[in-house]
């Protein structure tokens, strides 16, 4: 007897093989995988010179509208941009000397006076408390020489801090670099880009690169305006009060607050202040003074009244752009998020398309507001008619 054939696949049959569509998504997917991975791995390695970029980028911005003064005044683009940076590297160069001698000469200053203050705490603790010799043991290793042996200590330190600040000259002048090329050849680079856009792309792609160069001059501008005032006013403070070298504690103050978001007053304040310490405590109170009083005058006076014609930025978007700026790319985020910002901002309110908002809407929508706060009806609604007995 002949039965019908049994339709179950076998267990080694074709019937429990995947579909082709299957094992294709299958193998579509594991490479997506490997080539997101070797991507992460790539975009990891290319991570210094992609910032590298990005800071030259942000530079050439801020560089531009002096070398296209330059230019009008009838120098040559690329003897223009070699000016420009050189007068950059020059004041970068000197605040960095005046800062490292002030640094030098008030580590020297304090080594030395050292024992100074050990003796005093010593007898302040005696006379306080009726501790004696508390710091006899401090006092005698200071004195021994046991400093030199610490300082014999931290020399591998030191090698590798060398090594360090070879690193960052090396980045330095590679940004210096790509600055550079990317300012002198600013014109044929915004040519390049564009031949490679249709006629229809081409305007919006010009209007947001000459608003970046807008508002990274305008902010970099303002912020050199606002460091110089804030040095000048802190260098005739500083020389009324008596700290040593004023003049570099000034340009401290000014670039610091300026040119470092959201706590850069801060770090600025802090090293007159320890300075002021060290010598007479009442100085160190007259500092901050000085300090807060001029930053009351600043944010209220001189900042909006400066910023108004070179950026402006909404306090909460600058504080809120930091924060993010950081969190993306660390310390060189932060620095680039203002005029990141100012240069988005700019271009939606210039491509975004705006309406007037109706006055009677805006009416109607405060009454609700107050009559809902007040908890009346509004006094156009009919009175409600009464129920039926």
């Amino acid at each position: 007897m002949t039965g019908n054939p049994d339709p179950r696949p076998s267990p080694g049959g074709e019937g429990r093989s995947l579909p082709s569509w299957a094992r294709r998504a299958i193998l579509s997917l594991l490479g997506g995988i490997a080539a997101l991975y070797y991507l992460r791995g790539l975009l990891e390695a290319l991570r210094p010179l992609i910032l590298v970029v990005l800071v030259a980028f942000f530079l050439s911005f801020a560089l531009e509208p002096a070398v296209n003064r330059l230019e009008r005044a009838g120098l040559r683009r690329g003897m223009g941009t070699a000016i420009t940076m050189v007068v950059l590297v020059a004041g970068m160069g000197g605040f960095g000397v005046q800062v490292g001698s002030l640094l030098a000469e008030q580590v020297t200053d304090f080594s030395e006076d050292v024992p100074i203050y050990l003796a005093d705490a010593d007898q302040w603790l005696t006379d306080s408390f009726g501790i004696d010799n508390a710091l006899a043991d401090l006092r005698a290793n200071y004195d021994s020489g046991a400093l030199a042996g610490w300082l014999g200590d931290v020399a591998d330190d030191l090698a590798r801090f060398g090594t360090t600040v070879v690193n960052v000259l090396f980045q330095l002048f590679t940004v210096g670099l790509f600055t550079f090329y990317l300012v002198a050849e600013g014109p044929k680079l915004r040519r390049l880009v564009c031949s490679f856009l249709a006629e229809r792309h081409q305007r919006h792609v010009l209007e947001v690169w000459d608003l970046a160069i807008e508002k990274t001059g305008g902010y970099i501008l303002s912020r050199s305006i606002l460091a110089l005032a804030s040095s000048l006013v802190h260098w005739a403070a500083f020389e009324i009060i008596g700290l040593p070298s004023a003049l570099a504690l000034a340009l401290w103050v000014g670039i610091m607050s300026q040119f470092v978001p959201v706590v850069g007053t801060f770090i600025a304040g802090a090293l007159p202040l320890v300075i002021a310490l060290l010598g007479e405590p009442v100085h160190g109170l007259w500092v901050v003074i000085v300090i807060a009083v001029y930053q009351q005058v600043e944010n209220y006076v001189l900042g909006p009244r400066i910023t108004a014609h070179t950026m402006q930025l909404h306090v909460a978007v600058a504080f809120g752009a930091v924060i993010a700026g950081a969190a993306v790319l660390g310390v060189v985020g932060a620095l680039l998020a203002l005029p990141a910002a100012a240069t988005i901002q700019a271009v939606i309110a210039a491509e975004a398309e705006r309406h007037e908002v109706s006055e009677d809407l805006q009416e109607a929508s405060s009454q609700r507001r107050g009559h809902g706060d007040r908890g009346d009806a509004p006094p156009d609604a009919p009175e409600p008619e009464p129920e039926p007995a």
